[in-house]
C-alpha cells in the first residue's frame, strides 16, 4: 500500500496536486485499486489500513471484525458503495455495518414479505427497538449477551414479568438469527440466552371472576361515566363481548362494524390481526347480538365498533372497584382485563363444553392451554362437586339385603 497526492496540469499547463492524499492498494483479486483519502496524509494512512484489513478479510471470507464494524457504520455511502463495487465487500457484508436502525428496518420488511400479522411486526419490532435504544447499540458488534441479560434484569426489577423479559429477549434473537441467515453476521451474539421460568415467577397470577360478579360489572360498568374516552354502556358491552367470545385486547380493537355479522351470529378478525395470522370467526350469543346491532346501528361498515383504549387494565380496575369486586383477591391473583379471557374458558367448562369444543372457541393450539391456564374453579364449584357424589352413607347392596332377610 502507498499513500500520494496525484497531481495534474491546470488551464494554463502549470503542474498542480490536489489537496487529497490517495491510497493505492493491491485487492483480493491482485487488481491495483485506488480510494480517495483525507487532506490529511495520517488519517489517510489509518483508512488505507482499515481497507488493506477488510481485504484480507475478504480473502478469508471472514465478516468484519469489531474493529471494522462500527467503522463500517460511520463510513460515506460514496466509500462503502466503491469498495461493493470492486467487491472487496459483498453486498451482504456490507449490511453488518449499517447503522442498528437501518438492519431492523430491513427485518421489518422481511417480517412483512413473510405474511406475519401486523400486530406481530409492530410488537417485535418495538421490543427490539427499546432494547437497542436504551443499551445504546448503534452498530451490530456493539450487541453483547452481558448487556442485553443485565438490561432486561434491571427491566424485571422495575415491574415486568418474567413472561414480558422473555417475550423481548425472543424478540431481538430473532432478530439477530436473521441477521445470520440474510448472511449478514457470522456469530450470533446472543446465541446462548435463554429464557426464565415463567412457572417461578408468580406475580400475575390471573383468576376468573364468578357469574354474579361479571353481572354485577356490566350493571355497575353501564351506569358509570366515561372513562378512558368510553361510556359505561359502551364498557360493559366491550366486557361482556370478550367475556363471550374470548376475543383478546389487540383484537377487539380492530373490530370494525363490518365484522359482525348480526344473520348468522358471528364476528370475525382479519387474518392481520389475529394471533395466529387466520382469520378466525366466532358466535355471537344471540341476546348480545341483538345489543350490538343497536349500539353499532347508522355507523359505517368500516368504522372501529369500540375505541378500546391502550390502559384496559386500569379501566377495567375502576369498573371493578366501582362494582364491589376485588382486583386482586386474597391469593394475589388478578383480575385484569385479560381474565375475562379466563372467564371465557372457565364459563365454558362450568356449562359442561367438551374440552375440545372449549379448545375451539378459545383458539389455542394446546388443550392443555385451555384446562390448564385458561379454566378455573368458580367458588362454590368444589362444594357443589362434592354434593353431586353418591352418598355413601347409605347401605350397600349386601347389607340391604341382609336387612331384608332379616325382616
Amino acid at each position: 500500500m502507498r499513500v500520494f497526492k496525484p497531481t495534474y496540469k491546470d488551464k494554463d499547463g502549470k503542474k498542480r496536486t490536489v489537496k487529497k492524499w490517495w491510497i493505492e492498494t493491491r485487492d483480493h483479486l491482485g487488481i491495483i485499486r485506488r480510494f480517495a483519502g483525507h487532506t490529511d496524509q495520517e488519517q489517510t494512512e489509518i483508512l488505507g489500513k482499515k481497507i488493506n484489513k477488510l481485504i484480507v478479510h475478504r480473502l478469508n471470507n471472514e465478516p468484519p471484525d469489531k474493529e471494522l464494524s462500527p467503522w463500517l457504520a460511520s463510513m460515506e455511502s460514496k466509500l462503502r458503495d466503491r469498495l461493493v463495487e470492486v467487491g472487496i465487500l459483498s453486498a451482504d457484508r456490507a449490511n453488518i455495518g449499517k447503522a442498528l436502525s437501518e438492519n431492523i428496518n430491513d427485518y421489518r420488511e422481511s417480517l412483512a414479505a413473510r405474511e406475519k400479522s401486523r400486530q406481530y411486526i409492530d410488537t417485535t419490532i418495538n421490543a427490539i427497538k427499546r432494547i437497542v435504544t436504551d443499551c445504546r447499540f448503534k452498530c451490530w458488534t456493539d450487541i453483547t449477551a452481558v448487556k442485553v441479560e443485565n438490561y432486561l434484569k434491571k427491566l424485571r426489577e422495575k415491574g415486568i414479568s418474567y413472561r414480558r423479559s422473555n417475550a423481548y429477549l425472543m424478540a431481538i434473537k430473532m432478530f439477530t438469527y436473521w441477521m445470520i441467515e440474510a448472511g449478514r453476521a457470522s456469530e450470533n451474539p446472543l446465541q446462548y440466552l435463554s429464557g426464565l421460568n415463567v412457572r417461578t415467577d408468580r406475580r400475575h397470577d390471573r383468576r376468573a371472576i364468578s357469574v354474579d360478579e361479571i353481572r354485577r360489572l356490566l350493571e355497575t360498568t353501564t351506569a358509570q361515566p366515561e372513562r378512558f374516552g368510553m361510556s359505561g354502556p359502551a364498557r360493559s358491552l366491550l366486557y361482556r363481548l370478550a367475556i363471550e367470545t374470548g376475543l383478546r385486547r389487540n383484537e377487539l380493537r380492530t373490530l370494525t362494524i363490518g365484522s359482525f355479522d348480526f344473520d348468522r351470529l358471528t364476528v370475525k378478525v382479519e387474518a392481520g390481526y389475529s394471533k395466529h395470522r387466520r382469520e378466525d370467526v366466532l358466535p355471537l350469543r344471540p341476546d348480545t347480538a341483538v345489543q350490538l346491532q343497536g349500539f353499532l346501528a347508522g355507523k359505517l361498515p368500516g368504522v372501529r365498533a369500540f375505541d378500546v383504549p391502550g390502559r384496559t387494565s386500569e379501566m377495567l380496575r375502576a369498573d371493578l372497584e366501582a362494582a364491589g369486586i376485588a382486583y386482586v383477591d386474597e391469593s394475589g391473583r388478578y383480575a385484569d382485563f385479560h381474565s375475562l379471557r379466563h372467564d371465557t374458558g372457565t364459563l365454558l367448562a362450568a356449562a359442561n363444553i367438551s374440552p375440545k369444543l372449549a379448545q375451539t372457541i378459545m383458539r389455542h393450539s394446546d388443550i392443555n392451554l385451555t384446562m390448564s391456564r385458561y379454566t378455573h374453579t368458580l367458588a362454590g364449584q368444589g362444594a357443589q362437586a362434592v354434593e353431586s357424589l353418591p352418598d355413601l352413607s347409605l347401605p350397600s347392596s349386601r347389607a340391604q339385603q341382609a336387612l331384608k332377610n332379616l325382616a
